[in-house]
C-alpha cells in the first residue's frame, strides 16, 4: 500500500537523500555530485499544493519511500496546463512495481489540478524509466542527442509526453 501526502519543508532532507542515491548510477540525473538541502530550498518553494505539488510517497507504515515533483514547463502562461513530472524512489523500491503505482496515482491526481499534458525528461539509456512511462501511455515527443556528458560519455535526453485531459 502506497499513499501520497504533500511534502513539507521538514521532508526536504529525505527528498535530497533519495535524490542523491541516483547520482552515482548516472542513469537518472545530470547532477554529478551530491546536492545539499540548502541548494534545494528555492526548488521546494516553487512547488504549490494547488498547482505544482510536491508529494511524498509513503508505505503502509508511514515511511517515506519516494517523492513526486510536478513542475511548470517553460514558465510561460500559455504552457500553464503542461507540466514536467519527476519520480524518485529509494533504491530498495526500484524495480519492484512501486513506480507503476506511483505513476498511475500521480497521473490521476494531476487530472484534478487542471493539468492537460505531462512531460517526462529521461535519459535515453535509462531503459527502466522509459519502459515505465511508455507502459502508461507516454510517447516519445523529442530526442535531444548527446546533450549531456557524464563521466566522458555523451548521453541523449528523451522527452516523453502524455495528454491526460482535453
Amino acid at each position: 500500500m502506497i499513499r501520497f501526502r504533500e511534502a513539507t519543508l521538514h521532508d526536504l532532507p529525505v527528498i535530497v537523500a533519495i535524490y542523491n542515491t541516483t547520482i552515482a548510477g548516472r542513469m537518472v540525473t545530470a547532477d554529478t555530485e551530491p546536492i545539499t538541502v540548502e541548494s534545494r530550498i528555492k526548488w521546494f518553494e516553487d512547488h504549490s499544493p494547488a498547482a505544482r505539488p510536491l508529494w511524498m510517497v509513503e508505505d503502509e507504515s508511514g515511511e517515506a519511500v519516494g517523492w513526486v515533483s510536478i513542475r511548470s514547463f517553460y514558465g510561460r502562461p500559455a504552457y500553464k496546463a503542461t507540466t514536467e513530472i519527476a519520480i524518485y524512489l529509494k533504491p530498495e523500491c526500484r524495480g519492484r512495481g512501486v513506480g507503476k503505482i506511483v505513476l498511475q496515482e500521480a497521473i490521476e491526481r494531476c487530472r484534478t489540478l487542471g493539468i492537460k499534458t505531462l512531460l517526462g525528461f529521461i535519459f535515453a539509456h535509462n531503459e527502466p524509466s522509459l519502459k515505465l512511462f511508455k507502459q502508461y501511455g507516454f510517447e516519445q515527443w523529442a530526442l535531444l542527442p548527446d546533450v549531456a556528458e557524464l563521466d566522458g560519455i555523451q548521453r541523449s535526453l528523451v522527452i516523453l509526453g502524455k495528454r491526460i485531459a482535453d
